[in-house]
Parts: structure tokens; sequence; C-alpha cells
């Protein structure tokens, strides 16, 4: 099902219907900054297991935790001095960081190497509903594996089935964020997207 909804003004009411949704334990589509995304509540384990069944993903490629600000990124992020600084100076923006996991990941999402990928989108309506959920969502680029991302609402409504709702906020960019893992000494590059990468190479 489509939902329209203002990309700038988000309306609260429809807000809360797709939050709603989340909370019930579905999976939704929504916009971020750079690409559409597919999305369900951190904290539901079957909702975990349809978005990885719906996208057709292995259990080991992991997923990305949408928060709100850095306030919320602190509780899952151990921010150690070189990553508070470069999260405060790109982020909200088109970057996934990798960083070190706390205790407050949930076992369920966490890596063999104790690490999360973390974004905080400049864009109104993801913003909006991270806020409105109250926790982070856990996310993955609206397309099949190894194929490019699907830029129209209604496309990703028609190729993944299982979805409950897609927010439409008009047609989004074509490249998904950038991807810096900063777990090591130095930053690494592990995808270019929309973010420039020129300061971590």
């Amino acid at each position: 099902m489509i939902l329209e909804i203002n990309p700038d003004n988000p309306e609260p009411r429809k807000i809360r219907r797709a939050v709603d949704a989340l909370e019930a334990g579905n999976v939704i589509g929504y916009p971020t900054d750079t690409v559409y995304g597919l999305g369900c509540d951190l904290m539901n384990k079957k909702a975990l297991d349809r978005l990885y069944q719906m996208k057709g993903m292995p259990r080991t490629r992991p997923l990305t935790f949408l928060c709100r600000d850095l306030a919320e990124v602190s509780r899952f992020t151990v921010m150690h001095n070189h990553v508070f600084r470069t999260l405060r100076a790109y982020l909200p923006g088109p970057y996934t960081f990798i960083v070190e996991a706390t205790r407050e990941v949930p076992r369920v999402v966490q890596t063999p190497r104790k690490t999360v990928g973390i974004r905080v989108p400049s864009h109104p309506v993801a913003i909006a509903l991270v806020a409105e959920l109250g926790r982070p969502i856990l996310t993955t680029t609206a397309c099949h594996p190894g194929d490019e991302p699907f830029v129209v609402p209604r496309d990703i409504d028609d190729e993944f089935p299982g979805l409950t709702l897609v927010i439409d906020a008009g047609q989004s960019g074509t490249l998904p964020s950038s991807i810096v893992d900063l777990t090591g000494d130095t930053p690494k590059v592990i995808r270019e997207g929309a973010g420039d990468v020129r300061p971590f190479l």
C-alpha cells in the first residue's frame, strides 16, 4: 500500500500510521536522504526475520541502525574520541559508519566482530519515523541483492509484496549511502556512494 506524505513537513498522523505498522512487527518502505529503505523495528525479531526473507539476504549480511541523532547513536556505539569527532562532523548525512557496538545492541543483530552500522539521515520523514518510534529502525536499501536501488515508491511496493506500506515522498536519488569503517586505526571506505569519501582516503 502506498502512503503519500509531504517530504518536507510530514503529516504527524501519517507518520503515526507508519509507526503503528512498525510496532506491529511489519516491514515498511520509506525515504531517506539517499535512496529508499526497507525497515523494521529494532526490537522485533519476527520483523527482522521477515525483512531478511523479503529482501532475500543471508543472515550474515548486517543491517544498519537508522538513528534520530547522535544522542541515540551513543547508546549503541562505543564513542571513542575519533569516532565522536567523525560522527559529529558528517552526521546527519549520506553516510553509514561501522563502529564498535555497545551491549545495548541486541544480540540477534550483532556481528561476530561486535560492530554495528549506524546512519542519521538528513531527511524529515526518516527522522520523524525514528523519533515517533522512540528507537532505531533496522534498515537496508530497497533493492534486490546485487541490483540497483529502486527509486520509485510504486516499484518498491510491487517488488516487495510483503511490505505493509511504502511511504511515498517522491522519487529518490540513485546512490545509497557511503559506508566507512571506523573500527580500525584509520578509516576504511567500504562503499563509495552518495557521501564524499575523499576525506577518508
